[in-house]
């Protein structure tokens, strides 16, 4: 492959702190050198733009080519599904490499699905739609015997030796599982030298019968068994109790337990209608009324308790927007912003998959097709976050802003050989760089409009490959490689 200069940019390198003007050379798939006067096959002029390692996304269930596409002109260069998981996790592996994707990809093992085949008789099909449809399936939720234990335990161990991401587990979908469960779950990942990757279950403030707070759950489990865990969408999952949840947090890293933390900048979710915590009987408990979920691809707002009860039973597997912090309300922002610029916290999307009215598969076409619904952090979580934390307020430098959104979550995978090439702009890292324009750079995507893309983004390469070449997607460019915590 030619060798690629990027010539004067304000290359910004949190792996080694280092913020300034000068150029970086691209040599195949790697970063061949950082330095003033380097010479290329072909320049590009990127005076007055901002240099970075690629975002590295650990919270993203859009798994196609759609999906990956807004996330590349959104700055990211590897998009991860592991919140979730996908099982068996070779066949997503094999899918992604045969349809080919313009990011780099991995998944973890599925607890949800793991479960789901050894309580509930379904056997998973590496399908994003399936693994979606199991949410409101409520056989899967209950606590386990000890054989059934022994059996999905066996099934997650068994996806970790075929190189899966760690484990993702949703135990806030199965908020009354026996807390016995995590714990082994836990141990198997520190037995594996992985992590996890939880969407915990309700807070006490929110369900006083929950047997162990979702947040305490997390960073005692970390305590007992050594294992790394990662608590997803911190934003989301607090709500108005984010103050209380980070000090928890705080507390546990101050004893030396490996948590780490993860949050977007919107103040509405998404999932599956049928989730646990969207019941009627449960919304009070967290202030929510059902006419703050809006049903996608539709976009028809649930009017009332008899219209969810009769959307959950007819279409549980049906994408909603979920509304749980208000960004118009002061107060409401603050405690999103504490989400993210809480010390070490990590920018992740949970991106959403593109979905369309008429029900057609991922599409390759670009423009996209009119009428594509999602969440807007589908598009434009990375370019929020620098447009309002560093281009508005200046609470991040850039560096800063590397720094969480490329250098911390990249190692927190630095346990997969394939990561430690990433999030920073060393010689010999790999050669996933974006390059923004910071007087334009932001979101665009809205609610209504969820599939516009940001601006911003001059040029992404990914393992050396232009993805996003002068502010436009290329189209044919497939570059995506696997990210595995080992070979199978």
């Amino acid at each position: 492959m030619a060798t690629t200069v990027l010539r004067g940019g304000r290359v910004v390198d949190p792996g080694s702190g280092t913020d300034r003007v000068t150029d970086l050379l691209i040599d195949g798939d790697r970063v061949a050198a950082v330095g003033d006067g380097l010479e290329g096959d072909r320049t590009l002029d990127v005076s007055g733009l901002v240099v970075g390692p690629g975002f590295v996304d650990l919270h993203s269930h859009v798994h196609g080519v759609a999906g990956q596409r807004l996330q590349a002109l959104d700055g990211v260069t590897t998009s991860l599904e592991l919140e979730a998981g996908l099982m068996p996790v070779a066949d997503a592996y094999r899918r992604c490499a045969e349809e080919g994707r313009p990011l780099h990809y991995g998944f973890s093992a599925s607890w949800a699905q793991a479960r789901g085949q050894v309580l509930a008789g379904v056997h998973p099909e590496a399908d994003i739609g399936g693994a979606f449809s199991l949410l409101a399936d409520e056989r899967w939720t209950r606590s386990s015997s000890r054989e059934q234990l022994d059996v999905w335990i066996g099934l997650l161990r068994s996806e970790l030796e075929e190189g899966a991401l760690g484990v993702g587990v949703l135990v806030g979908y199965a908020p009354r599982t026996d807390p016995g469960e995590y714990l082994a779950v836990a141990r198997l990942a520190a037995e594996a030298g992985v992590p996890t990757w939880t969407h915990v279950r309700e807070l006490v403030e929110n369900d006083p019968a929950t047997p162990v707070d979702g947040s305490e759950e997390v960073v005692a489990a970390a305590g007992e068994t050594g294992a790394h865990m990662h608590h997803c969408h911190v934003n989301s999952t607090s709500r108005r109790h984010i103050d209380r949840v980070l000090a928890t947090i705080e507390r546990a890293r101050a004893e030396g337990s490996p948590v780490t933390v993860e949050a977007y900048p919107y103040g509405a979710g998404s999932t599956a209608v049928g989730a646990w915590f969207l019941a009627p009987e449960r919304l009070a408990a967290t202030a929510q009324r059902p006419d703050q979920i809006v049903l996608l691809p539709s976009g028809e707002r649930i009017a009332d308790e008899e219209h969810l009860r009769a959307v959950r039973a007819s279409a549980p597997a049906t994408t909603c927007i979920v509304e749980f912090l208000d960004e118009s309300d002061p107060a409401d922002l603050a405690l999103l912003r504490r989400s993210l610029t809480f010390p070490d916290s990590i920018v992740a999307s949970d991106a959403m998959p593109v979905l369309w009215a008429d029900g057609r598969a991922d599409p390759h076409q670009w423009p996209l097709p009119p009428g594509g619904s999602t969440h807007p952090r589908t598009a434009g979580t990375f370019s929020k976050a620098i447009r309002t934390l560093v281009v508005e307020s200046g609470e991040w430098s850039w560096l800063e802003a590397f720094r969480r959104c490329s250098w911390l979550p990249a190692r927190v995978l630095d346990f997969a050989p394939a990561a430690q090439g990433k999030g920073h702009l060393g010689p010999g890292a790999d050669a996933d760089v974006v390059v923004l324009d910071p007087s334009c750079v932001s979101d665009a995507a809205t609610y209504l409009e969820p599939t516009r893309p940001s601006v911003g983004v001059r040029h992404l390469f990914v393992a050396g490959e232009a993805v996003v070449r002068d502010g436009d997607l290329v189209p044919e460019a497939m570059p995506g490689r696997p990210l595995r915590a080992s070979p199978p």
